[in-house]
């Protein structure tokens, strides 16, 4: 299966890079320190959401700017060894043409062809992408939007900062959240079975993961081809 696209914005964690095992760790400390129970914790949909909604779902309005800093300081204090390349990524990226940082996005030379699209914030996206050597031109974190997915405003941010018409971008996302966001952009999502069952995902391709895409730059964009 071949896709014709202008640019690829891939969700972070679960998607290009996991590191599951530190925010478990993190997340269940900060709830202790905050007194909420395992109970309370469960109800709460965490993957693919932005820190700060989270924290509102759980604690006071008033305790939710304190306790988002704290989970920050404790996830990005936990990356080091905390972050792993999930199947795929490296190839993939490796193969997309990534201007230097310095140029402007969508001028001049080889036009910017992938972002990331998380709902972490900057400093830990960041952390956690150099954690692994992937240095993307373009990151929009949660510092960068009032709304989070399933909100579709990450992504229709990346499509206009790339200069790309939203109907040519390709969402690349682990989460449900993320792939409803994804279809309110107007964008064709991929999603991938890294963290939820297949049967949680509702997107217009499903893989395994990374490994079963391969990307060729064209004159117009990228061709994205999906392995049977």
């Amino acid at each position: 299966m071949k896709i014709q696209a202008e640019a690829l914005l891939f969700d972070n964690d679960g998607t290009l890079i996991s590191s599951l095992a530190s925010v478990y760790r993190c997340w269940t400390r900060w709830a202790r320190e905050y007194g909420i129970t395992a109970e309370e914790f469960a109800r709460v949909e965490l993957h693919g959401r932005p820190a700060a909604e989270i924290a509102a779902d759980l604690l006071p309005p008033e305790k939710v700017a304190e306790a988002v800093a704290r989970i920050e300081e404790l996830e990005v204090s936990d990356v080091a060894g905390g972050v792993e390349l999930l199947p795929g990524t490296r190839e993939l990226l490796d193969s997309l043409p990534s201007p230097e940082p310095s140029a402007p996005l969508a001028q001049g030379g080889a036009p910017l062809r992938w972002a990331v699209v998380t709902s972490a914030t900057r400093v830990l996206a960041e952390a956690r992408l150099a954690e692994v050597g992937i240095r993307p031109g373009l990151l929009i974190a949660a510092d960068d939007i009032t709304r989070g997915k399933p909100d579709p405003a990450p992504f229709l941010l990346a499509a206009r900062k790339l200069g790309v018409d939203p109907a040519r971008c390709v969402v690349f996302e682990d989460a449900p959240a993320g792939l409803q966001a994804g279809r309110a952009a107007g964008m064709t999502t991929v999603a991938l079975a890294t963290t939820h069952n297949s049967s949680e995902l509702s997107a217009d391709v499903l893989v395994k993961d990374l490994s079963a895409v391969s990307a060729q730059a064209t004159a117009g964009g990228v061709e994205i081809t999906i392995a049977d």
